[in-house]
């Protein structure tokens, strides 16, 4: 997302550099990472963390935020969840499957493939193109990133809602109301049921547990 904030502290850094051999164990050809996490739990901080140490190593690592891909219009999602009602409208199938699926196979077959990309100053859909052919591998980060099919790697972060208050605040995308806690606690119900499909577990304490 265009002008997201990144809250990256020494605890990213930490995780990261534990789940780096992981990754450098298990690499081969097109390698794909997921993260999933409640709203301000980390999954961006750690993706782009992740990312910057691959870069290190010779590894061309590109994150995708899979908030990009609302099915709604950034403008109009509050009032298409209030129509539809939240334990309906707020879930896996809030987002565009299909495009997901198709950057990623533009991605297995080194494609230049075009991205939806929000602009959080705006709230528009900008579109990003990029070419895949020097791309190692992705980093899929998002509320239910380790849904996505055919991933090499899944990480989920055990921290909820309750207590990432304060960088849901301090990031500011969504005002912080009465509506918008009970979208978080639907998005928690969500996310949480998805924790089985987890190689990594990062805690509470955001210590790396293997699963």
């Amino acid at each position: 997302m265009l002008g997201d904030v990144l809250l990256i502290t020494e605890k990213h850094e930490n995780a990261a550099r534990e789940i780096l051999p992981h990754i450098l164990k298990n690499r081969k050809d097109k390698f794909i990472i997921a993260i999933s996490g409640e709203s301000g739990s980390g999954k961006t901080e750690l993706s782009h963390v992740i990312a910057k140490m691959l870069r290190k190593e010779g590894i061309f690592c590109k994150p995708i935020h899979i908030d990009n891909y609302y099915r709604i219009h950034p403008l109009l999602r509050t009032e298409w969840r209030k129509q539809h009602g939240i334990q309906l409208a707020v879930g896996l199938d809030e987002y565009d499957w299909d495009t997901i699926y198709k950057n990623i196979d533009d991605f297995r077959h080194d494609r230049v493939s075009t991205m939806p990309c929000i602009d959080l100053v705006t709230e528009q859909v900008d579109h990003l193109t990029t070419d895949f052919k020097e791309v190692d591998m992705i980093i899929i980060d998002g509320l239910y990133a380790i849904n996505t099919e055919s991933v090499d790697l899944s990480i989920f972060i055990e921290l909820t809602y309750h207590e990432t208050k304060k960088a849901q605040v301090v990031r500011g995308k969504e005002p912080q109301n009465e509506y918008r806690m009970q979208v978080l606690e639907r998005e928690h119900q969500v996310v949480q049921s998805l924790r089985t499909k987890a190689n990594i577990f990062i805690n509470k304490e955001y210590a790396v547990v293997l699963a």
